[in-house]
């Protein structure tokens, strides 16, 4: 099996018990579709997850790289994205985004 260069997880707020809840929940869809969409057209090896609750409120949407460990927040708009996948594929950060 081959194993992806990156893993991309997005905090999609699911709890085991109750209603997904904040900013990630709200977000976590469009902005999937969006990163999907920008891995496909860039040709990036990358895999896409969503996730539980991150424990991150405050900085939603918030996203992991992997295998870099680089948290990402306030992931709210297309820029964000481009910003954060711009710097993968440069090998750095968006520091802009990091927390």
């Amino acid at each position: 099996m081959e194993k992806p260069t990156h893993h991309i997880i997005v905090c999609a707020s699911f709890r085991a018990k109750g209603e997904p809840k904040g900013v990630c929940h709200k977000k976590s869809i469009e902005l999937s579709q969006y990163l999907e969409g920008e891995i496909l057209d860039r040709g990036l090896d990358v895999l896409l997850t969503t996730s539980g609750c991150l424990k991150q409120c405050d900085n939603g949407p918030v996203m992991i790289v992997y295998p870099q460990n680089v948290w990402y927040g306030k992931v709210d708009s297309e820029e964000a994205v481009d910003a954060i996948l711009d710097s993968l594929e440069n090998g750095g950060t968006a520091e802009d985004y990091v927390l």
